[in-house]
């Protein structure tokens, strides 16, 4: 029945998306949200197998295509268009309003929901959902089933001592912290990778649908799920930590998105040292650098800071002297200036923690191509 439930879902999606995306002579009038019930009540007419379904799954999947469209007329640069959902890749459903409270708590480790046609389904127990507006019901490539409960937790009780910390993110060590913590975001073992580089070398060679391509395709997402469950561990732990030990937090502002661009360029103009740059923007986005910021910002609202990280790799946190010469390594920082000797990615954290951007200036001749010149911080 789940699997009836994101199917109805997903062919609904496409049938109005398909619609919405014909040429404008061609196009139906008046689909907005209301006109895509109106449409959906017909499709409902016409296919027993849709009215089988849970009328409230199928129209929360035509509230989040008229949001999705919304956000990318309003914000192009940030949403994408809208596009397809695939068999496989786009599992699961939502349901909101009344239907979402009803859920029960059986043991310490179980509880149970009321799906709408289904009946009771249990759901191993985690944290209390509290009384959400809806739920979202999903399947991975893994295979493994989730239910993610839309309620607003309380979050982590400052402690008010004045603390503060910095954390600079790097790609040798994820996480330094001020305090002289280095944390590394756990990947896969060597024989994960082995096994997982076997397998995908097998999935290139086989028949698309058969049975064997699809057995080989979730054994490899076990295995990627099994590092991102590592990293995400980390992750949480980590944030919870830092939210309750410390009411100041200062972070690094990133442009992971504009980091991260592929530097393949064009048929015109190719791009130099691609396979590289490809490498290096694989190993950022593995670090989790965004998640962990996203959730110090959910636990601790209010008390994070972003600063910006120029120079701060460059920066003295002992003088505040400013220096490149000071970064003799991706790991030694030594101060040309006072001779304070430290972890380079710690030094930055320092820096960061004192909650000073380091400040930098053009030529007083306003000539704007000279190069910048980096002053104390």
């Amino acid at each position: 029945m789940l699997h009836e439930y994101c199917g109805q879902t997903r062919w609904i999606w496409n049938q109005l998306l398909a619609e919405k995306l014909k040429p404008k002579e061609e196009r139906k009038e008046g689909l907005g949200y209301a006109g895509m019930c109106r449409e959906l009540t017909k499709l409902r007419a016409e296919h027993k197998w849709l009215r089988e379904g849970s009328q409230t799954a199928q129209q929360q999947a035509l509230k989040d295509l008229n949001q999705a469209f919304s956000n990318w007329r309003k914000n192009p640069g940030h949403f994408s268009k809208p596009n397809w959902r695939k068999h496989g890749v786009n599992e699961g459903f939502r349901i909101v309003g009344p239907q979402a409270l009803r859920w029960e708590r059986l043991n310490r480790h179980w509880a149970q929901v009321l799906i709408p046609k289904v009946g009771w389904v249990r759901w191993r127990w985690s944290q209390n959902p509290g009384e959400p507006r809806s739920y979202r019901i999903r399947k991975d490539a893994a295979g493994r089933w989730w239910i993610s409960f839309a309620s607003i937790p309380e979050p982590k009780q400052s402690p008010e001592n004045g603390k503060s910390i910095g954390i600079d993110c790097g790609v040798a060590c994820s996480f330094a912290t001020s305090e002289g913590k280095m944390l590394t975001v756990p990947g896969l073992t060597t024989s994960e990778e082995k096994r997982l580089e076997s397998l995908q070398q097998q999935i290139s060679r086989q028949q698309l649908g058969s049975k064997r391509r699809e057995k080989n395709k979730r054994s490899a997402a076990k295995i990627v799920a099994r590092g991102v469950n590592r990293k995400k561990d980390l992750i949480e732990k980590t944030t919870t930590r830092l939210a309750l030990e410390y009411e100041h937090i200062y972070i690094e502002d990133l442009n992971i998105k504009g980091m991260t661009k592929s530097a393949k360029g064009t048929l015109e103009e190719p791009g130099n040292n691609v396979a590289q740059k490809r490498g290096l923007n694989r190993s950022i986005l593995g670090q989790g650098w965004g998640l962990f910021a996203q959730r110090l910002e959910d636990k601790a609202p209010g008390r994070v800071h972003r600063l910006d990280p120029a120079y701060s790799s460059q920066c003295c946190s002992a003088c505040r002297h400013v220096a490149k010469e000071s970064r003799e390594s991706q790991a030694t920082f030594r101060c040309v200036a006072c001779g304070y000797e430290d972890n380079a990615d710690v030094n930055a954290a320092k820096v960061l923690a004192a909650g000073h951007a380091v400040s930098a200036r053009r030529s007083s001749l306003g000539d704007s191509s000279r190069k910048r010149e980096p002053q104390l911080c």
